[in-house]
């Protein structure tokens, strides 16, 4: 595995072993590397714009995305290899955070973290090269075509944004995921015809 994708295998130990040290043995650990919006936009904490990304703060959130990554991130880094998902991976994981950056600046008590945006940009590049693959939810036992996911997670994201539902950073999301579409199509600008030709 690590010879096919060995990107995908470290990024899946550096999500992991972080949030494992934070969960178990120091929960500080995770207070000091999450987004904190209000400290970067006074000069301060820039490393946790990366750092945030490797940390998680529930067992829940934590094997949501580590299963997410395992299921897109590895077949993806085979497809397309390493350079090129290394890429989309770190863009997607820093531009995921602008929104975020911009909309909690003055908001002293709002932090962020985790791996989502990045992931949401790893499956977004994936459903580019695969779109008619089956996309199958917890407890659901419908595949769905990852195009269709694909439209409905967007606009369940930003409905979800919109209204501030749960303890989530959901703009994070749609922006990973935007992010890791848009910069796939840069760098292989033919899927998008493939991709148009589905509708």
């Amino acid at each position: 595995m690590f010879n096919s994708a060995p990107v995908s295998s470290v990024l899946l130990v550096l999500i992991l072993l972080p949030s494992l040290y934070g969960l178990l043995y120091n929960p500080a650990f995770i207070g000091r590397t999450m987004l904190h919006p209000y400290s970067i936009h006074r000069g301060k904490d820039y490393f946790t714009i990366v750092t945030s990304g490797f940390v998680h703060a529930s067992w829940a959130h934590l094997l949501f995305n580590l299963v997410t990554f395992y299921f897109f991130a590895f077949p993806l880094e085979k497809t397309i290899g390493s350079q090129s998902f290394f890429l989309i991976y770190a863009l997607s994981l820093v531009i995921a955070d602008i929104p975020t950056l911009i909309k909690h600046k003055d908001d002293e008590n709002y932090a962020s973290l985790g791996a989502s945006g990045a992931i949401s940009g790893v499956l977004y590049s994936f459903i580019l090269f695969y779109p008619q693959t089956e996309i199958y939810l917890f407890l659901i036992p419908i595949g769905i075509p990852a195009w269709i996911f694909a439209i409905l997670y967007l606009a369940g994201t930003a409905l979800a944004a919109k209204y501030n539902w749960g303890n989530i950073n959901h703009s994070a999301h749609f922006t990973g995921a935007i992010t890791g579409f848009v910069v796939t199509l840069l760098l292989y600008p033919e899927f998008f015809q493939v991709f148009l030709s589905l509708f």
